[in-house]
């Protein structure tokens, strides 16, 4: 079986051709400054490490969609004859509420409910509801499957989503707390519990540190809390986000100079977090590098993101009585040794024994980053999101021929 992955941002587009069986990637690739000048798409099939960068004008998703299916379907570097040989379109959908708590085949009734949720993330739904549309129109009669952010989430108990709110805030508003990068989480414990030996209990930690970054507390299988909740803001200090304050701080904020709503908000989105307090980037290796140098505010950011990251680790371990596995993923967590060690420096009272030579290393694939002798396992696991769309794209699809 074949399945295109797609996702698609505001004006971005990233895929993947795969078979969610064997796991075997055929083509994969990005689509960059769709409806911006200097447009233009790469693209890369594993098997022969071929490369191309095409640059073409997309003004709309449609046009970075056909270059994509020409480009799988090019008789010179085409991985497939025709889109015949696609079985079915897999889709990361950013917000799915309380509706879907888990993955669906795509029917009109669906998307009318994919709609509702759009304003609970205005910056992304739309844009991939747009992509589901697109994947209908230019290959009718093909099935779409939605696979949400924040399904894998849709576990956790009431004390853990609920916020101490009046309550009509939730029942009329559904505010609440719902999760992030839900695909990651759940491919990341996966993949520990099998490295666990899959034992019948378990009590994960998965921290996904990239530009935004969420951790989740896993127990036997099932999500019981994570970090980011009714929007991505939420949570652990970010490349360019805030993370937690103090709600009032927003209101003084604002008052104090004279912001509109979407100034405020994209202060806090765009302006914070480690660019924010380092101010001069949000890249995490540039904050690394400037620190070493001695640079007092990208030390304070360097010190300030292992602080609240490990916060969250202590209190997830706490909430489970106890933890298994503390697994690193995601740009930061998968490439940044320093970040790893500063996160896990103070957690040897809950029985981690960072081995420091191994964490140093650059090695690709899963690496258990701790002694023997440690109680509690540290890894460092890639992730795997488009695996998991199309793994359940292919469970979907068949469960209804």
């Amino acid at each position: 079986m074949k399945v295109l992955v797609i996702n698609c941002g505001s004006s971005s587009l990233k895929y993947q051709l795969l078979n969610p069986e064997s796991g075997e990637l055929f083509a994969i690739g990005l689509c960059e400054r769709i409806g911006i000048e200097g447009s233009k798409m790469e693209y890369e099939t594993p098997a022969n490490d071929f490369e191309i960068e095409i640059k073409q004008d997309m003004p709309t998703h449609k046009e970075a969609l056909e270059l994509v299916i020409n480009a799988i379907t090019n008789p010179e570097y085409g991985v497939i004859k025709s889109v015949e040989e696609i079985d079915a379109i897999g889709h990361r959908v950013v917000h799915g509420g309380e509706k879907f708590a888990s993955s669906v085949l795509v029917t009109p009734e669906v998307m009318a409910a994919m709609e509702e949720c759009s304003e609970l993330a205005p910056l992304h739904n739309p844009a991939n509801l747009l992509g589901i549309r697109t994947m209908q129109e230019l290959m009718p009669g093909k099935p779409n499957v939605g696979v949400f952010d924040t399904s894998f989430h849709q576990t956790m108990p009431k004390e853990a989503y609920m916020y101490a709110l009046p309550y009509e805030d939730y029942t009329e508003l559904k505010v609440r707390k719902y999760g992030f990068h839900g695909t990651s989480h759940k491919f990341v414990s996966g993949v520990a519990q099998e490295l666990l030996g899959n034992p019948a209990e378990s009590k994960i930690i998965v921290c996904h540190l990239g530009n935004g970054g969420s951790i989740s507390a896993v127990k036997n299988g099932k999500c019981i809390d994570t970090t980011m909740g009714l929007t991505p803001l939420q949570g652990i200090m970010m490349g360019t986000r805030c993370g937690d304050i103090d709600p009032a701080a927003v209101l003084f904020i604002k008052n104090k100079r004279g912001l509109s709503d979407k100034e405020m908000d994209d202060r806090m989105n765009k302006q914070s977090g480690i660019l924010g307090v380092f101010g001069e980037s949000s890249d995490c290796r540039d904050m690394e590098i400037a620190a070493a140098a001695g640079n007092e505010r990208a030390l304070l950011a360097e010190n300030m993101f292992a602080y609240k990251i490990r916060g969250y680790v202590g209190n997830y371990a706490a909430q489970m009585g106890g933890v298994d596995a503390i697994c690193f993923t995601g740009g930061i967590g998968e490439n940044s040794g320093k970040v790893r060690e500063d996160v896990l420096r103070g957690l040897e009272f809950i029985g981690v024994e960072l081995d420091k030579e191994v964490n140093s290393k650059r090695q690709k694939g899963n690496v258990l980053l701790t002694k023997e002798t440690s109680k509690v396992k540290a890894f460092k696991i890639p992730t795997n999101e488009e695996l998991v769309i199309a793994r359940d794209t292919y469970e979907i699809v068949n469960a209804t021929k």
